[in-house]
């Protein structure tokens, strides 16, 4: 499989971007108008419909120039394609785009921009091809124990690093495993992720060179959640992957949501109060159906369908276990230095969130199988001094 991205399509999808960004900002403009002419409420707003009138016909103009001009761009970038060429993408380029699908990813599928991630497994940082062949050529030395390892959000396969430490590479040393790397559109729904992550991990199950004796599936913040919600569609559909599944470990994972969305979704509401600032609470409808998924911690298609994703209210969740027949740990990081009565979260995701703990809606991880990082940051999860706790787990 090919490693290379055209150039081209990166630039079209900027240009795409860019165009979209103009026409959102000049909607936001032209609704502060209408707030601003409009007249007090008490009065009845006598101006309202006159502005609207006058605003529509202006920016209306603007915007159609707007759309017809960011489409001849994207024609002429599609022409030129072939002759801007193609390269493997560097880390930098690669986390980027990684950054955009998960503040906009949703919306990059939707409207088909070439920057919309397509989840792949991956080693190395190159795209694997799921069959016998091809995976016996890249794993020469393939063992029987597998280990899948899914990044959070807004991250990459190629941001496992921490600090010169990467724990794929580290328990493939240690333990013998064979470390894999999921790539994905962290911007969509968590149980669109978790369902193409079970087709994946069937297909790469079936494919795999030898005989697959332990799977092991390794999440990091959102990742955890994305290889939850794998587990349970794996079961429901039978998928033989789900079989060889022997452990499951979750670090900084949001099991019952994170504060920051939490915060981002009361936002979107206070703004909405005042009709001068009305306008500027579309501003919120930009995260991601990934980003709001976290506010409880979404891991079903139940827990988003029919509902609107931005609406302030309880937690629509239902309990779902943890998978049956599989050993589940949760590693907390808190950047307290020692235990107290309360202890603070990683900066990200508060501690009892991530060991699972919840009045109504509980995770049952056995008490050995949980451990608090104490001093360690939500990124700092990923570096080598939490490695000794992962590995004697899966030892």
């Amino acid at each position: 499989m090919s490693t290379k991205r055209s150039h081209g399509d990166d630039l079209r999808g900027a240009s795409q971007l860019a165009v979209e960004a103009t026409r959102g900002v000049m909607e936001l403009v032209e609704q502060m108008q209408v707030a601003s002419v409009s007249g007090p409420a008490i009065l009845g707003r006598p101006l309202e419909r006159p502005a609207k009138l006058v605003t529509g016909v202006v920016y209306g103009v603007v915007k159609g120039v707007t759309q017809l001009v960011g489409s001849a761009i994207d024609l002429a970038l599609e022409a030129l394609a072939p002759l801007l060429g193609a390269s493997a993408p560097g880390a930098e380029r690669e986390a980027v785009q990684g950054a955009l699908n998960g503040v906009l990813g949703d919306y990059l599928r939707e409207t088909a921009n070439p920057l919309a991630i397509e989840m792949g497994l991956r080693s190395g940082g190159v795209p694997l091809t799921l069959e016998p062949e091809a995976l016996r050529a890249t794993f020469p030395a393939a063992s029987g124990k597998l280990l899948v390892l899914v990044h959070g959000s807004s991250m990459t396969d190629r941001m496992w690093e921490r600090g010169g430490h990467e724990h794929g590479a580290a328990l493939a040393r240690d333990l013998g495993f064979t470390p894999i790397y999921v790539r994905y559109n962290s911007g969509l729904h968590i149980s669109t992720n978790g369902r193409e992550l079970s087709s994946q991990l069937a297909q790469l199950v079936a494919a795999w060179p030898v005989a697959v004796d332990q799977l092991v599936l390794l999440g990091h913040s959102m990742g955890g959640l994305v290889a939850r919600s794998a587990c349970h569609i794996g079961e429901e559909a039978a998928h033989p992957w789900r079989e060889r599944l022997h452990t499951l470990v979750t670090i900084g994972t949001p099991h019952h949501g994170a504060p920051l969305e939490r915060g981002g979704s009361w936002l979107h509401l206070l703004l909405g109060v005042s009709r001068f600032s009305a306008p500027f609470a579309r501003l919120g409808r930009i995260r991601s159906a990934g980003i709001t998924d976290l506010r409880f911690g979404s891991v079903l298609d139940e827990h988003w369908e029919g509902r609107d994703r931005f609406a302030v209210g309880d937690d629509p969740r239902r309990t779902l276990s943890l998978p049956t027949n599989v050993r589940c740990f949760a590693l907390a990081g808190s950047l307290s230095a020692a235990h107290g009565d309360k202890l603070r979260g990683d900066g990200m995701v508060p501690v009892e969130s991530a060991l699972g703990s919840h009045d109504a809606l509980p995770l049952a991880f056995p008490e050995q199988h949980r451990a608090i990082a104490l001093g360690t940051g939500h990124l700092d999860l990923l570096g080598a001094s939490v490695y000794e706790t992962i590995r004697t787990w899966l030892a």
